[in-house]
């Protein structure tokens, strides 16, 4: 995923796309992701995270190849949405094994899980900076990429955990993910919306407002989003005491307060002084990375609190916030052919405020559906209970 954003704006010359097709292309594949998370939750109750994530790793990297060789739009429309697919069962299978890891692990660790998807996006950033700097060509750096990496997931993919005999029962007295009311799943959806649009915005457009709005070197602008990346794995690494600390609700407040704030550096970083706009809005970057790294891993580590089997659970609330990349990048690729990218980026802005406006209340709800918080300072995964070991 890394190298997929830091070499958009690479892909974006050699088709000559434009903002509104780019746009295009975004939503192909958060749609193709959308549609395969609705299955893959099943998947997972059905065969297990463990066995979803064996296929689905591999898959989601080679699919890689045909965005990186799509030789025209009409070509890389239809392989934009296969792509999609592959990203999308894996995000429900990867955290579906997750929540089941901090069940085990009796605290919070999620948060250090999408640490190192973060990390991995700060690489890809770097490395796609490194190669266009040497003067190569990051089509080829794409298609190297998904032709390894299938093979990095094989010795992770063997030390994931085995198989409970108990997969396909909930635990005793456990909510069913299914079982939470439409109402508090809507408000949940709302943050994660809210927080996946406002991530994807970065993802999608930090290289390219760095080189179309600020003008900076080709070689430069990867660099914007590697700032964001960067902030956000450090983050991510560090949330888990965090949010231990602070208590969930606590957490996804200040989650929203920092991600706004970074915002507006990035839409003012334009009108300041010149020297000075690569500096404000690498920190508005940075800020929105600080603030957002934590908002998908305390909503999927709420739901993951809830019961014993949290596929479906999961795989509502990753598509309410998929729904966000699904729309995100379309809107913001529209308005910015429209107006301005600084206009469309007024969207994460706002949106950035609805994560803590919409998040705090939801894991209110959430942790008294659950019964796994009582105290501020406590962590939203449920306390481990010999009993039901």
């Amino acid at each position: 995923m890394g190298l997929w954003a830091a070499g958009l704006p690479s892909l974006n010359d050699r088709l000559d796309l434009g903002f509104a097709r780019l746009g295009s292309v975004l939503l192909l594949i958060s749609g193709g992701a959308l549609a395969s998370m609705l299955v893959a939750g099943s998947l997972v109750d059905r065969w297990s995270s463990r066995r979803v994530c064996w296929f689905a790793g591999p898959f989601s990297a080679l699919v890689l190849l045909g965005p990186a060789l799509a030789p025209s739009y009409e070509a890389l429309v239809v392989l934009a949405i296969v792509f999609g697919i592959g990203l999308g069962v894996t995000e429900v299978s990867m955290n579906a094994h997750s929540v089941e890891v901090e069940r085990r692990y009796g605290r919070p660790i999620i948060s250090a899980f999408h640490g190192t998807w973060s990390l991995g996006g700060a690489a890809g950033g770097g490395l796609t900076s490194l190669v266009l700097q040497a003067g190569l060509d990051a089509q080829w750096l794409l298609i190297v990429a998904a032709l390894v990496v299938p093979f990095l997931y094989v010795p992770a993919a063997r030390l994931l955990l085995p198989d409970q005999p108990g997969n396909a029962s909930p635990e005793p007295g456990a909510h069913k993910g299914g079982g939470l009311k439409w109402g508090l799943v809507a408000v949940l959806g709302l943050a994660a919306f809210a927080g996946h649009l406002s991530e994807g915005a970065a993802i999608d457009w930090a290289a390219l407002h760095a080189s179309t709005v600020l003008a900076t070197d080709p070689a430069m602008a990867p660099l914007a989003y590697t700032v964001f990346s960067v902030a956000m794995t450090t983050v991510r690494l560090l949330g888990d005491p965090i949010r231990a600390r602070l208590g969930s609700v606590r957490t996804i407040q200040l989650a929203g307060l920092f991600a706004t704030v970074g915002y507006v550096l990035i839409l003012l970083s334009p009108v300041v002084a010149e020297p000075l706009q690569v500096a404000c809005a690498w920190t508005g970057w940075a800020l929105a990375g600080v603030g957002l790294a934590t908002v998908v891993p305390v909503l999927f580590s709420a739901v993951g609190a809830v019961g014993d089997r949290v596929g479906r659970a999961l795989a509502m609330v990753t598509a309410f916030g998929y729904s966000g990349l699904l729309l995100g990048p379309a809107v913001l690729g529209y308005v910015a052919e429209a107006f301005s990218l600084p206009v469309a980026l007024v969207i994460p802005t706002v949106l950035a405020a609805v994560v803590a406006l919409a998040g705090a209340p939801a894991i209110r709800s959430l942790l008294r559906v659950s019964g796994a918080e009582s105290g501020q300072g406590a962590a939203v995964a449920p306390e481990p209970e010999p009993a039901r070991d």
